[in-house]
């Protein structure tokens, strides 16, 4: 039985690398004869067009990294720039065969800013499973920018003059600005204006600022030490200087509607006329005059 089952597979075996051989020839015979075209040559005609077709870039934006061909469109994190503007990326980790370290030297992206777009909702669900009822619901659609490669330089990006690609979300709004181009005439013309004002400034400051210190003299010395009053230490002096008595004679002209208003304006409870203040204030005066 085993003996049989083997002649049966080589037999078959035999039929099959017969039936190949035949449709080799078959095939040969008709190429030499001409009926079967040849295969057409298909890809680039030579090597710059290789070069440009295979051409291609990893650049890194917004901390993510694409392998990126001219004419491709992608969607990045969010960049400071305008639908319709040309932007660059100078973080070109590799470029053809030239593998920065970690960039290239002189590699660039440039693209063209399509628009400025938001990314899919997300839904974030927040949920405490033993704390009933805490549950919080969000949603988040990122901000991104479409644009679409329209040339990647090997070598001259750093002065191509093209503005460079920048994220909104990590950095600040003074490196946006230092990424277009500056004048430099109008920095030294408002310095020269600036510094102009600020040496006249000094000569007419002098005199306004000797009259405040006069009216405080004057101040300091008509008023009156208002802690010889029993139970009145500098807090308490302090509470009557800012509500404006500082003198005696202001405290011996209060009448009962006076006394009534500072009880409750500075918290006294009662105080005025229980150390009999009006009668300290008046023979104090007394003594001054």
């Amino acid at each position: 039985m085993g003996a049989g089952f083997e002649d049966k597979r080589a037999s078959q075996s035999k039929a099959i690398f017969a039936l190949v051989n035949c449709n080799d020839a078959r095939m040969g015979a008709l190429f030499a004869v001409g009926m079967v075209p040849e295969t057409p040559v298909r890809g680039p005609q030579n090597a710059e067009d290789e070069k440009e077709s295979h051409m291609f870039a990893v650049m890194k934006t917004g901390g993510k990294q694409y392998k990126v061909q001219s004419g491709d469109t992608l969607r990045v994190e969010k960049l400071a720039a305008d639908a319709g503007e040309k932007i660059q990326f100078n973080e070109v980790l590799m470029v053809g065969a030239t593998v920065g370290t970690p960039t290239v030297n002189g590699a660039a992206v440039q693209a063209d800013v399509i628009d400025q777009i938001k990314g899919e909702k997300v839904i974030h669900f927040v949920k405490r499973r033993r704390k009933h009822g805490s549950q919080r619901t969000k949603g988040h659609r990122q901000k991104l920018t479409l644009v679409r490669v329209t040339d990647i330089l090997e070598k001259g990006g750093d002065k191509s003059g093209v503005k460079a690609a920048i994220g909104t979300g990590s950095v600040s709004a003074t490196a946006v600005a230092a990424a277009k181009p500056a004048k430099k005439a109008a920095p030294k013309k408002a310095q020269a204006k600036a510094a102009a004002p600020a040496k006249a400034e000094p000569a007419k400051a002098v005199p306004k600022k000797a009259a405040p210190k006069k009216a405080a003299a004057a101040k300091t010395t008509s008023a009156d030490d208002l802690k010889q009053l029993s139970g009145v230490g500098p807090a308490l002096e302090k509470k009557l200087i800012a509500a404006g008595v500082t003198t005696f004679s202001q405290i011996a002209g209060w009448s009962k509607a006076d006394v009534a208003e500072f009880d409750e304006k500075l918290s006294f409870k009662g105080r005025i006329e229980r150390e009999g203040w009006i009668e300290q204030a008046k023979t104090l005066a007394a003594e001054k005059e």
